[in-house]
């Protein structure tokens, strides 16, 4: 056994050490005096909290979770970081998105923190090829790497950059980004696919003349973006990636070459521990398709972060600066070597200045204010995230298996084998989401009837036709348009009736829950006076269980005569006399409002 020397702060140190059987025994007999008969050995999974992907998240962690793949820095199988230093060397880049042609905006970024460029070229929503030189005028190349996002029109928009580049006279050696070339991306986007030869010939050029460009990107976020879950994207971003490596060292290149073509996008949420397993997960996976391909030390992946857009809402759109930071930052904790922040108005429509300038602010204060970037891997040793990522890398590399078994990635998007599993996933938990037990701050809790809307020019139309774009807030959000459209054609939003039974201590929670789920879908809650002068039908009873078997069928009855022609009760259901619905913690609060909205005439 060794001794430790005493330095005068040992902790706990005459008392023997607690068992992990110990703990399961104490958590038992608290769940047992709470009503919930569990043995000793179910105590733990009691606690558990189901995550996507078959995962769980366990109340306890410990050393016996540890697990031995994670490795070293800048080694294989690059766990704990692509790079041996990490983000210690200035933290990580700062890429700001631009799809218009302003370079004003462009220079501001550059001037005040961002680091590279993310341009999305071509099509409706994009900047024109021919106004890449105009967008790009006073940027200097060699300093500022540029990231092009334009879908079937890359091999336009690459040459229009080549042309840049040589006009301007920077350096082959010099030039730094990626062409963005993505074609099975753009076909999970579009549902249209163009040929390979031209992104092959493209990568050809940048291994043999830009030794600091890819060629290539495996963006994720079609998969993210369209309901998928975290072992999906990876799943979906790891099938791409091995389709090009095929595509690549057919058309010549080197392993080691075809490698070192491509980049990989991933979403970061607000989950951050799940992010941050994402993304040494990811790192750990590329690293076993490298090694399976015969180059080991040439599998460290490339990350570009990109904050959520599933998560940003459209009400109360302030909260989105809040999600993130929290996803920048669990993007850098989990390594990430570039991070795309979207504005907090991104789900509104085009960003003006202040949101952009929040936007990059946000990696400026992680980097240089909270030294995020000064550690390298810092979730690393802690067991909950060293098992969750190699849970979660498990997960990933069964789906993508799954993939590789029926054709790869082109065929399952043929198939609809990802369409079909997405969307399962989506549905399940939308469903969550509905119920309120995934909940989303301003829109399903704790909304704000008088917020006045934030306005922004609408963005242009954007890609479709593959993969939908979907958003946690989308069904409070539909919920939320019937009423504002009632406000404006009436001059008042719908109303129900709280009658709140006894005193404050036995109807205050849930008078406040039943005020909270009906603000959620554009109802507003009326507690003060009598029901008569309340001008609505709709009544929601709030009262202790104690006191709904006293009043509850005397006070619906008095309710009825004075007129109410719907009386839900706040709690689960029970044996009362004429309540026509319940509304309850873990309820379909989605359907509850749409059906109160349908009642009360809101189209």
């Amino acid at each position: 056994m060794t001794v430790l020397p005493d330095d005068g702060l040992s902790l706990a140190a005459e008392f023997p050490d607690a068992t992990h059987e110990q703990w399961q025994h104490l958590v038992a007999g608290v769940l047992r005096k709470s009503g919930k008969e569990v043995s000793a050995a179910e105590a733990e999974e009691a606690l558990s909290t189901a995550l996507e992907d078959g995962l769980r998240a366990r109340p306890l962690y410990t050393a016996h979770d540890d697990t031995s793949a994670s490795g070293l820095p800048g080694f294989a199988p690059f766990v704990r970081g692509g790079r041996p230093e990490g983000n210690t060397l200035g933290g990580w880049d700062v890429r700001q998105p631009h799809s218009r042609s302003d370079s004003a905006a462009v220079l501001a970024d550059l001037e005040n923190g961002v680091t590279s460029l993310w341009l999305t070229v071509g099509g409706e929503a994009g900047i024109p090829v021919d106004a890449l030189p105009a967008t790009l005028e006073g940027v200097y190349l060699d300093l500022a790497p540029v990231v092009l996002d334009a879908g079937a029109e890359v091999e336009a928009a690459a040459r229009s950059l080549f042309e840049i580049y040589a006009a301007r006279g920077v350096a082959a050696d010099a030039v730094r980004g990626n062409l963005g070339a993505d074609p099975l991306g753009h076909e999970a986007r579009t549902g249209a696919s163009f040929g390979f030869a031209p992104v092959a010939a493209l990568a050809k050029r940048c291994a043999e003349e830009y030794p600091g460009l890819r060629a290539l990107t495996v963006d994720a976020l079609p998969y993210h973006e369209a309901g998928g879950s975290a072992a999906q994207e990876l799943a979906c971003s790891l099938a791409t990636g091995v389709a090009y490596l095929r595509e690549l060292t057919a058309a010549g290149l080197s392993v080691e070459q075809a490698l070192g073509q491509l980049e990989f996008r991933y979403a970061a949420s607000a989950d951050q521990f799940l992010t941050i397993a994402k993304f040494r997960a990811a790192r750990r996976l590329w690293a076993r398709v490298a090694e399976v391909c015969g180059a080991p030390e040439a599998g460290a992946q490339v990350q570009h972060a990109v904050t959520s857009p599933v998560m940003m809402t459209r009400r109360d759109p302030w909260v989105n600066m809040l999600r993130t930071t929290i996803a920048t930052l669990a993007a850098g904790v989990g390594g990430a070597d570039a991070v795309t922040v979207l504005p907090f108005d991104h789900a509104l429509g085009l960003p003006d200045a202040f949101a952009r300038r929040i936007a990059r602010n946000t990696s400026t204060i992680l980097v240089e204010e909270s030294h995020l970037a000064r550690v390298i891997d810092p979730a690393g040793g802690s067991w909950y995230v060293e098992r969750l990522t190699d849970e979660l890398a498990h997960a990933a590399w069964e789906f993508f298996q799954e993939i590789e078994r029926g054709g790869g990635q082109a065929a399952a998007l043929g198939s609809r084998l990802v369409q079909d599993r997405i969307a399962a996933t989506w549905a399940a938990r939308s469903a969550r989401i509905a119920e309120r037990r995934e909940p989303v701050t301003g829109v399903s809790e704790f909304p704000f009837l008088a917020e006045q809307p934030v306005v922004r020019e609408p963005l242009p139309a954007q890609p479709s036709g593959g993969l939908p774009r979907v958003r946690r807030d989308e069904a409070f959000e539909e919920l939320r348009a019937r009423s504002d459209a009632f406000l404006a054609r009436t001059g008042a939003r719908p109303k129900v009736f709280l009658a709140a039974l006894g005193p404050a201590a036995a109807h205050s929670a849930r008078l406040t829950f039943a005020a909270n789920l009906f603000q959620a879908g554009g109802v507003e809650p009326v507690t003060e006076g009598s029901f008569e002068d309340s001008g609505t039908t709709e009544v929601c009873v709030c009262s202790s269980d104690k006191l709904y078997a006293e009043q509850a069928d005397e006070t619906v009855a008095a309710l009825r005569a004075a007129g109410a022609s719907h009386v839900a009760l706040a709690g689960r259901p029970g044996p009362y006399a004429d309540v026509d619905s319940y509304v309850y913690a873990g309820c379909d609060a989605v359907a509850v409002l749409s059906a109160t909205l349908d009642r009360m005439g809101v189209s």
